[in-house]
């Protein structure tokens, strides 16, 4: 009788540890609603160690790179910090035009990480479509199913996820929401690529900005409408939907769009969005307090877990642009401004987080996983003494 007791209690005590204590390969590359986008383009920002304290303090989980620096992946290693990682616009021709490339480059950028660094996600270029270059857009698909296929060869992937980011450019026409559709320019490469997209599971990601569409037309569009605020918004008559925030107007558009290429069941994400705190002469709604506007709704309006009035059961998911302000970026002043922290570690402005503590604690291990490391503990004693 007690041996079977014993041989009971370790029973449940391998199920806890495999259900509970266990990190498993996640499906996606996104939990929660809530992500940010770590641009490095500076030479004045915090160090990748001290970026992995301040995404923690601020329990932030899903961060996106553009690139796939090693001393990046290093330091994320052992965090629980979901990170995608980026093949940058310049690989792509290569990647395209040689297997054997693609898969060295996940080989040495993905394989050889996972899984003490929790990549779970790769963006094959940026923006790469609705840009004017017709052969890096050729290029576009190649690379993504050279890089997949390279995933597949390792048994990847389930754990990374393909994906790639558009602009608005890609559409034709996005108001209201109902008339957008692709350009024709653009279609000859989006169609293929959807199609690839959908047979593996990936979503359609969009960096979707109301800072410019108002920046661009402020004659015409309700500041208030772009932050977020009380506004009377817009009436869709096709739908039948209203709309009281242009974010939720502008990723409505684009499931118009896949809905009139063929791809109604596709969803959208959105993988940068913000607001310059500073910008030029031109660009006058750059401010601190707009900044801080935008991102504090946005921030509420995550947290709400809902989708938009066109998908409302799906739940929308976001990549705030941006972690810093970044002193080298080329462009307009507001290129350098998007940064909820400062290079310093500093908040920019008050959404709900706090700057970085100088006597930040080292350890890196999460309440959930001590408490699971103390149970363990626990029931090893009581299994011994039994």
């Amino acid at each position: 009788m007690r041996s079977s007791k014993l041989l009971l209690l370790k029973f449940f005590f391998v199920f806890f540890i495999f259900f509970f204590c266990v990190e498993f390969q996640v499906d996606g590359a996104f939990v929660g609603t809530y992500g940010i986008n770590y641009g490095r383009i500076a030479d004045n920002i915090p160090s990748p160690d001290k970026v992995v304290l301040l995404l923690k303090q601020a329990k932030i989980r899903n961060v996106r790179i553009y690139d796939a620096d090693h001393t990046v992946l290093e330091a994320f290693s052992g965090t629980g910090l979901d990170l995608v990682v980026g093949l940058p616009n310049g690989f792509l021709k290569e990647m395209s035009s040689n297997a054997d490339h693609a898969f060295s480059w996940v080989k040495e950028n993905v394989q050889s990480f996972l899984p003490k660094t929790r990549i779970r996600g790769i963006a094959i270029g940026n923006e790469v479509l609705g840009g004017g270059d017709s052969e890096l857009a050729g290029a576009l698909l190649g690379a993504a199913k050279n890089v997949y296929n390279a995933l597949k060869k390792m048994n990847l992937e389930d754990t990374v996820q393909i994906t790639t980011a558009h602009s608005q450019a890609v559409f034709s026409d996005s108001y209201p929401p109902s008339s957008c559709v692709f350009k024709e320019n653009v279609v000859q490469f989006m169609k293929p690529l959807l199609e690839f997209f959908q047979q593996i599971g990936s979503p359609f990601c969009l960096n979707a900005y109301p800072f410019l569409a108002y920046t661009y037309n402020p004659k015409e569009i309700d500041i208030n409408y772009a932050l977020f605020k009380p506004t009377e918004g817009i009436y869709d008559p096709k739908t039948d939907l209203h709309y009281d925030n242009m974010l939720d107007a502008q990723i409505d558009a684009a499931y118009m769009a896949l809905q009139d290429a063929g791809f109604k069941t596709m969803e959208v994400m959105i993988t940068e969005t913000g607001w310059a705190s500073k910008g030029d002469s031109d660009e006058p709604a750059a401010t601190p307090e707009n900044a801080r506007t935008y991102n504090y709704n946005l921030r509420k309006r995550l947290a709400k877990k809902k989708g938009t009035p066109l998908r409302p059961k799906t739940v929308l998911k976001a990549y705030i642009f941006a972690l810093f302000n970044e002193n080298s970026k080329p462009g307009k002043s507001s290129e350098t401004h998007f940064g909820l922290f400062k290079p310093d570690g500093t908040i920019s402005y008050d959404i709900g987080f706090n700057s970085l503590k100088s006597d930040a604690p080292k350890s890196l291990i999460s309440s959930s996983k001590a408490a699971c490391y103390y149970v363990i503990i626990s029931v090893s004693v009581f299994l011994l003494m039994i």
